[in-house]
C-alpha cells in the first residue's frame, strides 16, 4: 500500500509540476506589432491571463563608445551623462534644460505580487532608489553638449512633471503638485516647496506629469490608476486614471478627462491648439491588446477604464458591470503598439530635423515587460496632418532604436522627450543614465 500512496504521490507531483511549467509559459504575440498601429488597430479577442506574461529586457547600460541608433538624415549624440535614473526633461525658455532624477517610492509591500514586481522593476533597471531632485542642464556655448550640470532642487517626493508659470516652477511629485519661485537662469532654488494641490498616491503608476495652459490660466497633471482594472476597489482609485485641471491661483481642481489608465506625456498640438496625451493600457489580456496609444482630450472625455477600452471592448474582468458608460467611452485617436509603454510627448514645432518630421508627435516609449516578443523600446515619430491629427493610413516611425542589444538586454530606456533651443530632440534615458540629443546631419 505504502508503495501505491508513494508512486501515486510521485504522479501528482509530476503532473503539478507539469500545470506550473504550462502555466509560467509566456503568450506569445499572434498577430504583427504593425497591424495593432495607427488609426484602426486590430483588437483581437481577449486572452485573459492569470498569471501574466512576463518578459522584460535586463538592464544592462551602454557600453563605452556606444550610443542609440538613429533615423538615416540624423545623428545622435550625448547632451549629458552620468545621470541617476533621468525620467522627465523640460526646457526653459532661456534654453536651459531641467531633468528630473526620479523614480517609484520604496515598494513595501509583501505580497507575491509586490516581490514579483520588485524583480521585474530591478531587472528593467527601475529598481535603484530615487534621487528625488531635478537637475539643471546647461548648454552655453550651444554646442550640443551641457557643459553645465547643477542639482537645481532637492529632497522633492519621486517628482516628475515640471512646468513654469506666473513666477513660480511647478513641480509634480507623486504625491503633490507643489511649486517654488523660480527665474529662469537662476541654478539654485532654496525655497521650501508650497503644495498648491494633493495628489493621491500609493499602488501603481507613481509618476505625475504637468503640463501648462498656454493662456496661463490652468495647468493639467496626469494621475495614473493605482491597479490594473480597479482590483482592489474603485475607492483606491479615486482622481486617478484622470488628468486634473488645475486653478493655481484657486488651488482648485477639477477632472478634464477621465477612464485614462495612465496618462503620461502631455502637449499642446501646434495648429489646432488641442490637449493630446500618451497613455499606457491595460495588461494581462495577450501580448496583441491592448494597445497603449496618443489621443487628444477635451473636457469631459471618458475613455472607459477599467470597463472598457478602445472605444466599447468590455473588459469582462471588471465587477460590477458599468453598461451606461460603453456609449459614452471615447476612441482613442492613434495607437502606438501593445504594452510599448508610450511615455514620453512632444509635438515638432520646435524641430529641426528635416521635412520628415516637420509636422507630428515624437513619442519615447520606454518598452514592455509583458509581451512576447518584446515591444517598444525606441522613440518614434507619428507624422499629422494639416488638421491637427495624425494622417490617414500612417504607422509610427522609427526615429531612435538601438535600446536593445544584440542578447535583447535594455542598454538604455527612453522616457521623456522634449527639443532644445536649436530644434534637436532630447530624449531621456533612465537606464543609460543620459540624456541624448538627435539632430539633423
Amino acid at each position: 500500500m505504502r508503495k501505491h500512496i508513494l508512486i501515486l504521490l510521485g504522479i501528482f507531483a509530476v503532473v503539478g509540476a507539469a500545470v506550473l511549467w504550462w502555466m509560467f509559459q509566456p503568450e506569445p504575440a499572434q498577430l504583427p506589432i504593425a497591424q495593432v498601429e495607427g488609426e484602426r488597430p486590430t483588437i483581437s479577442a481577449p486572452r485573459e491571463q492569470t498569471i501574466p506574461t512576463t518578459k522584460v529586457a535586463k538592464a544592462v547600460g551602454w557600453p563605452a563608445g556606444t550610443t542609440p541608433v538613429p533615423a538615416a538624415g540624423l545623428k545622435v549624440a550625448a547632451f549629458a551623462r552620468g545621470l541617476e535614473h533621468p525620467r522627465w526633461l523640460y526646457r526653459l525658455p532661456n534654453g536651459d534644460v531641467l531633468v528630473a532624477e526620479t523614480n517609484s517610492p520604496p515598494r513595501k509591500g509583501r505580497s507575491i505580487t509586490d516581490t514579483v514586481m520588485r524583480y521585474l522593476l530591478g531587472r528593467a533597471g527601475a529598481g535603484v532608489p530615487s534621487a528625488n531632485r531635478i537637475t539643471l542642464l546647461r548648454d552655453a556655448n550651444g554646442d550640443g553638449v551641457a557643459e553645465q550640470k547643477t542639482v537645481l532642487i532637492g529632497g522633492l517626493n519621486s517628482p516628475t512633471g515640471m512646468a513654469l508659470l506666473g513666477g513660480y516652477l511647478y513641480i509634480a511629485n507623486t504625491d503633490a503638485l507643489v511649486r517654488v519661485p523660480f527665474k529662469p537662469g537662476e541654478t539654485k532654488i532654496t525655497a521650501t516647496p508650497e503644495k498648491v494641490i494633493a495628489l493621491n498616491g500609493g499602488g501603481n503608476h507613481w509618476a505625475r506629469t504637468l503640463l501648462a495652459d498656454p493662456n496661463g490660466k490652468y495647468l493639467y497633471v496626469g494621475v495614473g490608476s493605482s491597479s490594473n482594472i480597479a482590483e482592489n476597489g474603485m475607492d483606491k482609485e479615486k482622481y486617478r486614471a484622470n488628468i486634473l485641471q488645475v486653478d493655481p491661483q484657486a488651488m482648485t481642481f477639477r477632472v478634464f478627462g477621465a477612464g485614462l489608465r495612465n496618462p503620461q506625456g502631455m502637449a499642446f498640438e501646434p495648429k489646432s491648439g488641442g490637449l493630446w496625451v500618451a497613455v499606457n493600457e491595460r495588461d494581462m489580456l495577450g501580448s496583441d491588446i491592448v494597445p497603449d496609444y496618443i489621443t487628444r482630450v477635451g473636457l469631459g472625455d471618458n475613455f472607459g477604464w477599467p470597463w472598457y477600452y478602445w472605444g466599447g471592448y468590455p473588459d469582462a474582468r471588471v465587477k460590477p458591470e458599468n453598461p451606461a458608460l460603453q456609449e459614452y467611452s471615447k476612441r482613442p485617436n492613434f495607437a502606438m503598439g501593445p504594452h510599448v509603454a508610450a511615455l514620453g510627448l512632444t509635438f515638432a514645432s520646435d524641430a529641426k530635423l528635416g521635412a520628415a518630421y516637420s509636422n507630428g508627435a515624437f513619442v519615447g516609449e520606454h518598452g514592455s515587460w509583458n509581451r512576447v516578443p518584446v515591444s517598444g523600446y525606441k522613440v518614434a515619430f507619428v507624422p499629422f496632418g494639416e488638421l491637427g491629427f495624425p494622417r490617414k493610413g500612417v504607422k509610427p516611425v522609427d526615429v531612435l532604436t538601438g535600446f536593445l542589444n544584440a542578447k535583447g538586454e535594455a542598454q538604455g530606456r527612453p522616457v521623456g522627450v522634449t527639443f532644445d533651443r536649436g530644434g534637436a530632440l532630447l530624449v531621456a534615458d533612465d537606464v543609460g543614465n543620459t540624456v541624448w540629443r538627435v539632430s539633423a546631419k
